[in-house]
């Protein structure tokens, strides 16, 4: 019986020790992000919007000390699969955040949905999955990528403006971008310019917006690509001659280098670093503090979907439960950057958008502020293709 009784006893108190080891394992979350390129200053943006939410939460999300792997995806769809294939297959994960360029998601979302691991993104919002293609473990803290475009176009239709000049790079967020702007802009389309993801010399394209006249140019250049064309734009003399709107090619990435060419330039998006809230009040104070510069949306969107995490693993008791951690997920309990948050049936934010507008701030650096509101408690319309409920 003595026997018995200690043998029974060690073998629990072995059990309890491997279960409280593995308790104490640090929750495992890759973040993808293009950290090299043209597009590096969006990326950076991600990492640090995402890091600086764990840094404040003592470095736990959930209660769960968190490890983190950064990924750079190089803005290489090839290059993405492999390193996210390999993090993935190395060990169990839980989370994947990440990209910013929805062809790297769609490159990237099989492999890791295919793991198991929720896959969260903080800013690529394709159409194609949003409708049928949508995944019950994946999740956008930014918008499906129609709509931030659409603003504009609705703001060019509510102006009175009759003849546009459309440019976008040529990938899926390109497509999503100009099909956004034409969803609302009912005018003639004077030209629909697709230009490489590469591109970084528009004199071609701003001699023919000079030649043709349009009564409003919107584009879509994110990153390097925007930082050109505004400089470019503002060198050819067009600035206040042509109405310029745009989304992501005006924005904190880019407003460094772009500078005095960018201010009076209008943009769409769900927030601002002005938005009149304390979180908001304490995120951009926080941010600038460890960063030396002003976030942006890609910082913003990647905190929120960090403070999501942390909501849902709280709620779930852990990561353990996929269905709990799933359900969690779906409610938002957390307290959105920008206000007012919840997700759709898709996964993908019903939220309101605004128009904003490029300022010079009394400190000499530049921000978006909020101009108007254009979109209340809006819902991409991909989602009564997605059978999820």
């Amino acid at each position: 019986m003595t026997l018995k009784f200690t043998l029974s006893l060690s073998a629990g108190l072995l059990a309890l020790g491997v279960a409280g080891a593995q308790a104490q394992e640090p929750m495992k979350i890759g973040v993808v992000s293009v950290l090299t390129g043209p597009g590096a200053a969006l990326g950076q943006q991600v990492r640090d919007g995402f890091q600086l939410a764990v840094d404040k939460n003592g470095g736990k999300l959930g209660g769960l000390a968190v490890q983190i792997t950064v990924i750079d995806d190089e803005l290489k769809p090839d290059v993405a699969v492999g390193k996210v294939r390999s993090f993935v297959e190395g060990g169990k994960v839980d989370f994947v955040v990440g990209p910013v360029f929805s062809n790297i998601l769609g490159a990237i979302a099989k492999p890791v949905l295919d793991s198991g691991a929720f896959l969260i993104s903080p800013n690529a919002g394709p159409s194609t999955m949003a409708g049928k293609a949508c995944n019950q473990n994946f999740f956008v803290t930014s918008y499906q990528n129609d709509q931030v475009h659409e603003v504009l176009g609705k703001y060019a239709q509510d102006q009175g403006y009759k003849r546009a000049y459309i440019i976008a790079p040529n990938y899926q967020a390109g497509k999503d971008s100009l099909a956004g702007f034409k969803n609302y802009f009912k005018g003639e389309i004077v030209d629909e310019v697709y230009a490489p993801l590469t591109s970084m010399d528009f004199a071609s394209d701003i001699a023919k917006i000079a030649s043709t006249k349009p009564d409003v140019v919107f584009a879509f250049l994110p990153g390097g690509l925007g930082v050109n064309f505004v400089k470019q734009w503002s060198q050819a003399g067009l600035q206040g001659k042509i109405p310029f709107l745009s989304a992501f090619t005006v924005d904190e990435s880019t407003l460094p280098a772009q500078q005095d060419a960018a201010v009076g330039l209008f943009g769409g998006m769900t927030w601002a670093p002005n938005m009149d809230n304390p979180q908001t009040k304490k995120f951009v104070a926080d941010y600038e503090a460890a960063y030396k510069i002003v976030p942006g949306s890609y910082a913003q969107q990647a905190y929120d979907a960090a403070m999501l995490i942390d909501s849902a693993v709280k709620a779930a008791g852990g990561t353990g439960d996929k269905d709990k951690l799933r359900a969690a997920l779906k409610k938002a309990d957390f307290t959105s950057l920008r206000g007012k948050f919840k997700f759709n049936t898709n996964g993908y934010p019903i939220q309101d958008f605004y128009l904003v507008k490029v300022a010079k701030r009394a400190d000499g650096k530049f921000q978006t502020e909020i101009a108007q509101k254009v979109f209340t408690d809006y819902a991409d319309p991909h989602a009564k293709d997605c059978a999820l409920k």
